[in-house]
């Protein structure tokens, strides 16, 4: 028997040993029409809490189907207090984004809406389902939050004593010791990474008025925005994170 299923399911349900998780329709059809499982066959369940059960199909349909929970094969792991702040760009990369934050650990994914963002609205139900497949498929335990897109500005207007990172491509030729600035922000953190266009003069002027603020070099090129998210969060997670 194995200990830990190749199958990976979320679910918003309590998980114990003995517990019959009922499934959605979508869930389902997925795990008996797509992955073709039949009764007995053997599912990890996950709800953010409870770290990952092997789970054995207990009925199976077309519409519907349930799983009894039968032993935890890994316990609870949440990653750092770390946020990401990012304005939202393409469809497509800005689901790879969200992706890839919550495979290199966050805490909670905050869309922003800056003078520059090119997309004015996003659909974030599908982003935070997307939140979940990408955990489902990376072995976390942990779906992170995924806020409605705000503007940048009433963001900040709440903000607390929380550390903010502020990628800046305006320093990108600037020669600073990455490890030494990314290192001296710890948790409670966030990540900011701006749109496409860059951060528009007021905004740069706001961010450098909070002491909150430390403006960070990605490297002596411009990062396309969603390639600097990526090597901002492996950088935090190396230096400041659960990496080292």
């Amino acid at each position: 028997m194995s200990l830990r299923p190749k199958i990976r399911l979320f679910v918003d349900h309590p998980l114990q040993e003995g517990e019959r998780v009922a499934l959605s329709r979508e869930q389902a059809n997925y795990l008996f029409n797509v992955m073709r499982l039949r009764e007995g066959a053997e599912v990890a369940l996950f709800n953010g809490t409870a770290g990952e059960w092997r789970a054995e199909v207990a009925s199976a349909g077309k519409r519907g189907g349930a799983l009894d929970c039968q032993a935890q094969v890994a316990g609870q792991v949440t990653p750092p207090d770390l946020w990401l702040l990012f304005a939202p760009i393409k469809k497509a990369r800005t689901h790879f984004i969200v992706e890839k934050a919550v495979e290199l650990g966050v805490r909670r994914i905050v869309p922003v809406q800056t003078a520059f963002t090119n997309a004015e609205r996003i659909r974030q139900d599908r982003l935070q389902a997307h939140a979940v497949e990408a955990a489902e498929q990376c072995g976390a335990v942990f779906v992170p939050e995924l806020a409605d897109l705000r503007p940048l500005a009433k963001v900040l207007d709440g903000w607390d004593t929380r550390s903010i990172l502020f990628a800046d491509e305006a320093l990108a030729s600037a020669s600073s010791s990455l490890s030494a600035v990314v290192a001296d922000v710890t948790a409670p953190a966030a990540i900011l990474i701006g749109p496409e266009g860059g951060f528009s003069e007021a905004e740069r002027t706001r961010l450098s008025g909070m002491d909150c603020v430390t403006p960070m070099a990605l490297g002596p090129r411009i990062l396309r925005a969603d390639t600097a998210a990526v090597a901002a969060l492996t950088l935090w997670q190396t230096y400041a994170g659960d990496w080292t």
